[in-house]
């Protein structure tokens, strides 16, 4: 029996052994999917409200970036920012009005990177924002090999589809619904996980690598999901943000008013005081309890497709990448939805599953890598995150990261000026985090944001102003300690940053105050630093004054190690 049980053993090293020789030599397919307003709102992530089983089970088997930030905290610039590994300063789009391909440079895009090294690329749901942003064709034919999927229930989502009260149909924010009395009978995340179910199913047995790009709407507003998924989150077991009045110090040009949850006809009804007025009480719980149930409902969406792709034979030959464009504010400093420059607006969720390198496939001994939870009717289960990493990333990190892992090579580093360079990447390849465990606090890691407003007090606008109403712009560093916000003048027409015209700074300690509440920037602290600085030649990036201002600013503080 002990000689069969050695053999066993010896035979199942030799084999993950294989697997792992073969894992670094072949070129591997890359199932990318991205969620829309996805904070880190999961299981993996800590939240302990959260069921998200299917995520959670990935993550088990992944590398998972517990500090990954998003470069601006709203769809279009944030996924042209992602897919082109360009921060928003040389897309140049902080709106949704314009492709970057026309307004700023031909920048070469992720998945036409991978085209251009023999990929088959599909796109499916929400991968680039749609309309003008990606040319109104999701970016057709230079990142796809075929035109983009998008489902047809798309087109009710901004209609008046829940059923209020009184029995009328209403464009409410809450709108979680019986499926079977939708149009279709169905839903956009329902119909692109079919969708992609049915082109991975496509790729078996061809010898082309693949790029499957696949965006999830949800949990992005109107909160238009399968009524049933409310149940795992009782009304009475939910609470409110631990944070929900706005912060004294913080600067009014900071705020995000939340026009366009403002804009939903259930939340008018409220006749809440703009900009600052609160939103009731039980109307807050009710806001969170459908946000979570939005999250397990894509959660369940994941599950199906990474089932697939299991039951396929393809989870040992394809690389796995899940995120978000950017988080979504909860009630936290008494706003909601995106917007903004706190981490509850810009965190994302960063998991990257990679075989042969974070997991050996057992599909030779008859296991399962992603059978498919059902939170609705099975008991909640409890996985531990393999390997994770806590030190600050990006995600203008993603495409030189993703490129390499899958087999290939990253783009080199863009110039200081890169407006003419086709190819090139203004992040990290973090590829050397997956072969070590992470040791230490790495104090030099550090993301940047930024986000656009019109003026210096909360407008209709401020959420989502156009270029041309631009005034402001809130440049903000985060560190493993800190962030560090200034809100500089910023003239739309030359996208120009005039890096002495402050029109507010914000400073939070992170050991002490993770939450971002106690803004203890000073302005004439900052002037003095300001005095320093002035012998700085003109053309020292605005990314690395920041640095050297913090630097100043923190000499002098004690700094604690915040837990991630």
């Amino acid at each position: 029996m002990y000689s069969s049980v050695r053999v066993w053993l010896l035979l199942l090293v030799l084999h993950t052994l294989a697997l792992a020789v073969v894992a670094r030599r072949e070129r591997r397919n890359v199932l990318f999917i991205i969620a829309d307003d996805l904070r880190t709102s999961l299981g993996c992530y800590g939240d302990t409200v959260a069921k998200s089983p299917n995520i959670d089970q990935l993550a088990s088997k992944s590398q998972v970036f517990l500090n990954a930030y998003a470069q601006q905290a709203v769809c279009a610039p944030s996924r042209t920012s992602l897919l082109t590994s360009r921060r928003p300063d040389t897309t140049r789009l902080y709106d949704f009005n314009s492709y970057w391909r026309v307004h700023s440079g031909n920048y070469t895009t992720m998945p036409q990177y991978f085209k251009s090294k023999g990929y088959f690329t599909m796109s499916v749901g929400k991968v680039f924002h749609p309309g003008i942003a990606s040319n109104h064709t999701d970016d057709y034919p230079y990142s796809w090999s075929i035109p983009a999927y998008h489902p047809a229930s798309f087109r009710f989502e901004k209609k008046k589809m829940c059923k209020g009260e009184d029995g009328e149909l209403h464009a409410n924010l809450l709108c979680a619904v019986n499926v079977t009395e939708q149009p279709g009978r169905t839903l956009p995340d329902l119909e692109s996980t079919d969708e992609a179910v049915s082109l991975l199913k496509s790729r078996v047995g061809n010898d082309t690598p693949f790029f499957l790009a696949v965006g999830f709407h949800k949990p992005h507003i109107p909160f238009r999901i399968p009524q049933e998924y409310l149940s795992l989150y009782p009304i009475d077991q939910m609470a409110l943000a631990p944070d929900p009045d706005v912060p004294k110090l913080l600067p009014p040009v900071a705020y995000n008013p939340w026009s366009d949850v403002r804009r939903r006809d259930d939340v008018q009804k409220l006749n809440i005081s703009f900009p600052y007025g609160p939103i009731p009480k039980d109307f807050q719980l009710r806001i969170r309890q459908h946000y979570y149930a939005a999250v397990s409902f894509m959660d369940a969406q994941v599950g199906r497709l990474l089932s697939t792709l299991d039951q396929l034979g393809l989870a040992d030959s394809t690389m796995v990448v899940f995120t978000s464009d950017h988080g979504w504010s909860l009630g936290e400093h008494g706003e909601w939805a995106k917007y903004s420059n706190f981490d509850v607006a810009t965190r994302v969720p960063l998991i990257f599953y990679v075989p042969g390198v974070t997991h050996y496939q057992q599909n030779w001994l008859g296991m399962s890598a992603f059978p498919y939870i059902d939170a609705l009717t099975q008991s909640e289960l409890s996985f531990k995150n393999d390997k994770v990493i806590r030190n600050v990333v990006e995600l203008v990190d993603v495409f030189p990261t993703v490129s390499y892992l899958a087999g290939g090579t990253a783009p080199e580093p863009c110039p200081d000026v890169s407006f003419q360079e086709e190819l090139c990447t203004e992040g990290n390849n973090l590829a050397h985090t997956f072969r070590h465990r992470e040791r230490r606090v790495d104090e030099e890691a550090v993301s940047f944001s930024q986000y656009p407003r019109p003026a210096d007090t909360p407008q209709v606008n401020s959420d989502l102003p156009d270029l041309k109403d631009i005034k402001v712009m809130g440049y903000s560093l985060r560190s493993w300690d800190y962030r560090y916000t200034l809100w500089l003048g910023f003239n739309p027409k030359t996208f120009q940053v005039n890096v002495s015209d402050v029109h507010a700074g914000e400073l939070y300690m992170l050991a002490g105050d993770p939450g971002q509440d106690n803004n203890i920037y000073s302005d004439s602290d900052h002037s003095v630093v300001m005095t320093k600085m002035a012998s700085l030649p003109r053309t020292v990036s605005l990314q690395m004054r920041m640095r050297l201002q913090l630097l100043y600013l923190t000499a002098g503080m004690k700094t604690g190690r915040r837990k991630a």
